[in-house]
């Protein structure tokens, strides 16, 4: 379905073009109120990051929201799951977070949960555009929605991420390095590890307004690698700005990406006989996770990049786990979106149960060398499709055969084109994908 406004992860771009301006939020937050409230009311949750502009699309939607009738209770900076799971125990028809994710500050966007914390379906996405164009009319005076902030959001999502492990489980044995990225987690992550009876050490916690995902957090992770040796801790963690995704560090400073996690938690889940259904990844899931979920004899489906894909596919068969080489998890029997302080609690937990440490558990599963080049256009288009764009990719998996894999697509919230290659040789690896960058460069350079 074909929808003018919302993208694969709502809608984002850069603050003060196109729609990710006041006016467009406003009138937003009025088109929802009505699908939403269904001439009701009810009560809206709004969160958001840390970005400057948060302020300006909080009060925006709050005012046409407002207009529709609908009560709002403000959350103020949490991270994204948290306010999937505040609608859900607060008992909001919807919740929306402000949030570009792991973009720079210069972004922002809107995200909508349903009252169950879920995304919200095509077809409401398609209705709320339906309203949105149509006059904006303000419900009477005794209608308006009332406005109140929940001052106690922080600490009821902390004790929801702590419950989410064993209620016995301790971590006072562990050193931890936590970059919060300056984003939502920053006031939240260093406690549930604290409470939980872990040695933590805090980077990326001291948000600006401006520095959110600036040189920390799960985009850049460099800086994360080198507190853990530098502080010779255990592990790190990293969370992206808006905490739904999470990359872990060794103790010897190596990066452990979101494949890597998956495969420690569903062996973990496996070996408890909880694992329910396939292991669900994307087109991006590096095949050495395959292959390593294919030793254990788990089942494993690729869908579509972006988490709406991977939760629908999890819940047409049931399944439990899924998610992205990027760290953004879904542990459906935990939580009903991607929750990266969620995720890193299920792998310290598995850490606990087998009593080794995370280098060795994420050693289990190879990854094969797999090259990513990100490719900027000037506008949102798609060329993949095109006939030299076409025969390039054929050529390349022809020369692969079994071996590896090619991937181009587009970016769902970024001009980009995307050029991945996989295989086994990390120099034929890096060789097919530099001639197919040149490819489409010159196509667009044409």
């Amino acid at each position: 379905m074909t929808r003018k406004y919302f993208g694969t992860d709502g809608i984002r771009g850069r603050v003060g073009e196109g729609n990710i301006t006041p006016d467009f939020a406003l009138k937003l937050g009025w088109a929802a109120g009505r699908v939403l409230g269904e001439g009701r009311g009810g009560k809206v949750l709004i969160g958001k990051d840390t970005r400057i502009s948060g302020y300006m699309f909080e009060s925006a939607l709050e005012a046409g929201l407002v207009a529709a009738g609908m009560d709002i209770r403000l959350l103020g900076p949490m991270p994204t799951p948290a306010i999937a799971y505040l609608t859900r125990t607060l008992r909001g028809v919807a919740g929306i977070v402000i949030s570009a994710s792991h973009n720079p500050y210069q972004d922002n966007g809107l995200k909508f949960f349903s009252a169950d914390g879920d995304k919200l379906s095509d077809a409401v996405e398609s209705a709320i555009e339906r309203e949105f164009d149509r006059p904006l009319h303000t419900v009477g005076p005794a209608e308006l929605g009332k406005v109140k902030r929940v001052d106690d959001a922080r600490g009821r999502y902390i004790e929801f991420c702590k419950g989410t492990i064993p209620a016995a489980m301790s971590f006072r044995n562990l050193k931890l390095v936590v970059d919060c990225a300056n984003g939502a987690t920053y006031h939240v992550a260093p406690d549930v590890f604290e409470e939980l009876g872990a040695r933590v050490i805090t980077i990326g916690d001291e948000p600006d307004g401006f520095n959110i995902n600036r040189k920390v957090g799960s985009t850049s992770p460099e800086a994360l690698m080198e507190a853990v040796v530098q502080e010779g801790a255990d592990l790190g963690v990293a969370f992206d700005g808006d905490g739904d995704r999470v990359l872990m560090v060794d103790r010897d400073g190596n990066l452990i990406d979101g494949d890597q996690l998956i495969y420690i938690i569903a062996k973990s889940r496996l070996e408890q006989q909880y694992l329910k259904g396939e292991v669900v990844g994307t087109l991006m899931s590096n095949l050495g996770l395959e292959h390593a979920l294919r030793r254990l004899d788990v089942g494993f489906v690729r869908t579509q990049v972006g988490d709406r894909y991977i939760m629908e596919r999890l819940k047409q068969d049931d399944g439990i786990l899924g998610g992205e080489p990027s760290g953004h998890i879904i542990c459906r029997d935990r939580t009903s979106t991607g929750d990266g302080i969620v995720v890193a609690l299920q792998v310290l937990a598995a850490m606990e149960d087998a009593d080794r440490d995370l280098g060795d558990l994420a050693g289990e599963m190879q990854k094969y060398p797999q090259r990513l080049i990100n490719i900027r256009l000037d506008e949102q288009r798609d060329i993949v499709g095109l006939p030299e764009i076409r025969d390039a990719v054929g050529s390349a998996e022809r020369e692969l055969g079994e071996c590896g894999r090619v991937l181009l697509r587009p970016s769902g919230t970024e001009p980009l084109i995307r050029v991945m290659v996989e295989g086994i040789d990390e120099a034929q690896v890096d060789s097919i994908a530099n001639r197919l960058t040149d490819v489409v460069r010159a196509r667009i350079a044409g």
